[in-house]
């Protein structure tokens, strides 16, 4: 396809920048959208995004305010006085995840921002929505699987016009964030500066299921990690 474009969501962590730099180098024109609901490092994401988009260069942004995940709680992200847990247990070989949805889960972020780029991409004509979702090394969210966004897909193709034609386009759900952390040199990435942390803003706590999955990728990849740890 010749001037493909696609809504990439950008949260300013490492797996949305890896993502960012496949769909360009695919060949696609980026609109990226980062979405601010409320999230205990809202303003720092908000800076790595910021920073992520100057550095690729994309010039087309789309910044929404969907602060009533807040309103809703019952997400760690979202209310301070739910404690965010570390459930995973790191290791040289594997990870392992509680069997049980942890309370970072932000419940059905996804299917809300999927819903938000998919208004977007009708609008613009766009061939794609890129998600950096992984279904492997991830903390067990429910919309992080591959069977929901072709479901979710095919959503789009009932609810949009006629000649709207969308993929949602998952290029690292089979990853590993080791993998995740090569592809990212491969592609260039900045991953200095990405953020991960789920817990503070000011340097990242190394003890939250993100930066303890963040940490492993990188030791896995023997790649050191750019970023500042409290622990």
């Amino acid at each position: 396809m010749k001037n493909k474009k696609a809504v990439v969501l950008m949260s300013g962590g490492m797996d949305s920048a890896v993502t960012t730099a496949i769909a360009i180098h695919k060949g696609f024109q980026v609109f990226a959208l980062h979405l601010n609901y409320g999230q205990r490092t809202q303003y720092r994401e908000k800076k790595a995004f910021s920073d992520l988009v100057k550095y690729f260069g994309i010039s087309e942004l789309l910044e929404v305010d969907v602060s009533y995940f807040s309103q809703i709680g019952n997400s760690s992200l979202t209310d301070k006085k739910i404690e965010i847990t570390t459930s995973l247990q790191i290791s040289s070989s594997d990870t392992q995840c509680s069997n049980e949805i942890p309370s970072s889960y932000v419940p059905f972020r996804n299917g809300n921002i999927l819903a938000i780029a998919t208004s977007w991409a009708e609008t613009i004509n766009a061939n794609a929505i890129f998600i950096g979702a992984m279904q492997l090394d991830y903390s067990g969210y429910p919309d992080c699987r591959r069977e929901f966004f072709d479901a979710f897909e095919q959503a789009i193709n009932l609810g949009t016009k006629p000649e709207t034609k969308l993929k949602i386009i998952t290029p690292i759900i089979n990853f590993t964030k080791k993998d995740v952390v090569l592809k990212g040199k491969q592609l260039g990435v900045p991953f200095e500066l990405t953020w991960s942390c789920y817990k503070d803003e000011d340097k990242a706590c190394g003890v939250c299921d993100s930066c303890l999955l963040r940490l492993r990728g990188f030791e896995q990849a023997r790649i050191i990690d750019p970023i500042k740890y409290k622990k």
